[in-house]
C-alpha cells in the first residue's frame, strides 16, 4: 500500500505541548537533585519558560527525497542530515508520560553506526508521527528501489524462492562446467 505522492520537502509539525513536557521533565530532575531544589522556582517562573519556547521555536524537521534533516536548540544549535538509504530502523516510542502529553519519540537507527554517532536521532513531539514515520519508510524504500533497479521485495518467502532459484541456476551451471 502506498500513499499518494508527496510533495517534497515534506515539514513534520511539532506538538505545541512540548513546551510543558520540556518544562517538567527538567523540573524532575531539578527537584531528585540537592542543588536543583534551589533552582527550581527559577526555572519554573520563567527561566524554564523561556527555555522551553524558544526551543519549540527552533525544532525543524523535514523529508526530502534522498534524506531527512532535524534542527533543534537555542544557544548552542544541532542540525544533522541523515541519507534515507542509512536508516535501518524507525523505531516508535510511547511510554505512559508521553502518552500522558500525547507525544511520542521516533527514533532513528543508521547502518554502520555505534549509538553515539552523529547520525542517530530522536525526534519528539511529532504531530501524526505514524504517518511521518510511514512517509520516511516509503521514500527509503522508493530510494532503495531506484538504486537497485529492482522491485521491492514483497514478502520474505519471495526473497527465499529467489535465493533457492538462483542457487539452483549456480549449482547447474557449475554441473554443466565440470563436464
Amino acid at each position: 500500500m502506498t500513499s499518494p505522492e508527496l510533495t517534497f520537502p515534506l515539514k513534520a509539525s511539532f506538538n505545541p505541548i512540548i513546551r510543558t513536557y520540556l518544562l517538567l521533565y527538567i523540573s524532575f530532575f531539578l527537584v531528585i537533585s540537592i542543588i536543583g531544589i534551589l533552582f527550581l522556582p527559577f526555572w519554573l517562573l520563567g527561566v524554564g519558560q523561556w527555555w522551553s519556547s524558544h526551543y519549540f521555536k527552533n525544532l525543524e524537521c523535514e523529508l526530502s527525497e534522498r534524506s531527512l534533516r532535524f534542527k533543534k536548540g537555542i544557544l548552542f544549535q544541532v542540525e544533522k542530515t541523515i541519507p534515507l538509504e542509512n536508516i535501518q530502523d524507525v523505531t516508535f516510542v510511547a511510554g505512559p508520560v508521553l502518552r500522558h502529553f500525547d507525544l511520542c519519540i521516533l527514533k532513528f537507527e543508521t547502518a554502520g553506526h555505534s549509538q553515539n554517532q552523529a547520525n542517530d536521532m530522536e525526534l519528539i513531539g511529532i504531530i501524526d508521527a505514524q504517518a511521518f514515520r510511514t512517509h520516511i519508510i516509503e521514500q527509503r524504500q522508493k530510494l532503495m528501489t531506484l538504486k537497485t533497479n529492482q522491485p521491492p521485495v514483497a514478502t520474505d518467502q519471495t526473497l527465499l524462492t529467489e535465493i533457492r532459484d538462483t542457487l539452483r541456476d549456480i549449482r547447474q551451471l557449475l554441473h554443466d562446467s565440470s563436464k
